[in-house]
C-alpha cells in the first residue's frame, strides 16, 4: 500500500502543477498578466464587493481552465504519443472549455467595467 502524502506535500504537488503550467504554457502566462490587469483596474476604478466577486472568479475560472487543458494535453500524450482522432477530440474539448471560459470572462468584465470606463471617458473629453 502506497504511503498517504502529507497534508503540505499536496498543496505543494499543487503548487509544483500551477508553476509547470506557468513555465510550459504561453496561454497560462497570458491570462494570469490580463487577470493583473482587471484587477488592477478593479482598484482604480474602485469596483464594488459583488463586482470583485464576479471578477475574482472570472479570473479564477480561466485560469483553473487551463490548468485542467495542460493536465488534459499531458495525459493524452502520455497515452497517445501518435496522433489520434480520440486523443484530438480530448485536447480540443479541453481547449474549447479555455475558450468558453475567457468568453465568460470577458463577457463579465465587459458587464463590470462599461459604466466606470464610459464615465472617465466622458470626464475625459
Amino acid at each position: 500500500m502506497k504511503p498517504a502524502h502529507s497534508w503540505r506535500s499536496t498543496f505543494r504537488y499543487a503548487l509544483e502543477g500551477i508553476g509547470y503550467t506557468l513555465r510550459t504554457q504561453i496561454n497560462m502566462r497570458v491570462h494570469v498578466v490580463i487577470a493583473l490587469g482587471v484587477i488592477a483596474a478593479g482598484i482604480v476604478f474602485r469596483i464594488s464587493r459583488m463586482e470583485w466577486l464576479f471578477i475574482l472568479a472570472a479570473c479564477a475560472f480561466v485560469i483553473t481552465a487551463e490548468l485542467f487543458n495542460t493536465a488534459v494535453e499531458a495525459v493524452v500524450d502520455l497515452v497517445s504519443p501518435k496522433v489520434h482522432p480520440l486523443a484530438k477530440a480530448a485536447k480540443d474539448a479541453a481547449a474549447g472549455a479555455v475558450l468558453l471560459a475567457a468568453v465568460f470572462a470577458v463577457i463579465t468584465g465587459g458587464v463590470v467595467f462599461y459604466q466606470p470606463v464610459l464615465t472617465m471617458l466622458r470626464h475625459l473629453l
